[in-house]
């Protein structure tokens, strides 16, 4: 397979404007704690191409994306139902609900917002990273197993990432979608649920797990290019609740934030 995901059926209700989509994941989407289940990196990727395709409109772009995990997300077949939840000219909220095994997955829900010329006024306050070509290949992500992190080209800068935080350029050549092109929207999105384990505050042999409950993404521009740039940041509260921030790039620069709120649980 050279693809995450299989598209098997799409029907959609332009009337109610509702669609819905039937997938098979392949070994590639396999999570890295349990064998039988897809990572979120390209479940998140599979749930965007769908926001993404959704009766598009003129000037509107996606602005948030909000992932909530609620299980295990099961390999194999499934289906994603979309559609609006709030309508309007300027903003509109869209959700996409990811079933299987009849259980609902992840429910990622999407502000689409007008665009228009901010130029005038446009600034950030974000620097930007040291570009992938001038990083060295790390391994280090691949202590982690299955077919997902297997498929993911890894670079970072050794002097600039310790445990708990760190600078982490990510790509992979596998499609989102077997016999469609994956545009770079969702190729970028489908990568950042990886910031959780590029650069965990434990080494080598964990005692905790820290698996995240969700993954929010803002973007101030949309990105474009096929390398992921993670500016990351892990934290470990003392009540078993932690999280992962970064700052997202692109190689013109970064284009937005993410968060994961993390579940910390002792290992037997």
């Amino acid at each position: 397979m050279t693809a995450y995901y299989q598209l098997l059926q799409r029907h959609q209700d332009t009337q109610k404007q509702v669609t819905t989509t039937y997938y098979r994941s392949t070994i590639h989407t396999q999570g890295a704690w349990n064998s039988h289940e897809q990572h979120m990196a390209p479940a998140t990727g599979i749930l965007c191409a769908e926001l993404e395709q959704f009766f598009p409109r003129e000037n509107m772009r996606i602005g948030r994306i909000s992932l909530d995990i609620f299980g295990l997300i099961a390999a194999g077949e499934f289906v994603i139902q979309t559609q609006v939840i709030r309508a309007g000219k300027t903003i509109e909220l869209i959700e996409a609900q990811m079933q299987a095994q009849g259980k609902t997955c992840i429910v990622a829900r999407a502000w689409r917002m007008q665009t228009l010329d901010s130029r005038a006024i446009a600034g950030l306050e974000d620097d930007s990273i040291s570009q992938p070509e001038h990083s060295l290949p790390e391994e280090r992500l691949k202590q982690w197993p299955g077919g997902f992190i297997e498929s993911v080209e890894v670079r970072t800068h050794a002097s600039l990432t310790r445990a708990g935080k760190g600078i982490v350029w990510l790509n992979t050549h596998i499609e989102m979608i077997e016999g469609h092109e994956t545009s770079d929207f969702v190729h970028l999105m489908g990568l950042v649920d990886t910031a959780n384990g590029i650069v965990p505050r434990q080494k080598e042999q964990f005692s905790w797990s820290f698996a995240n409950l969700d993954l929010q993404i803002h973007l101030h521009r949309m990105p474009h290019g096929r390398w992921l740039g993670l500016e990351t940041v892990q934290q470990y509260g003392e009540d078993g609740i932690g999280l992962t921030s970064s700052i997202l790039h692109d190689e013109q620069g970064p284009f937005g934030r993410s968060e994961q709120i993390l579940t910390l649980r002792p290992l037997a």
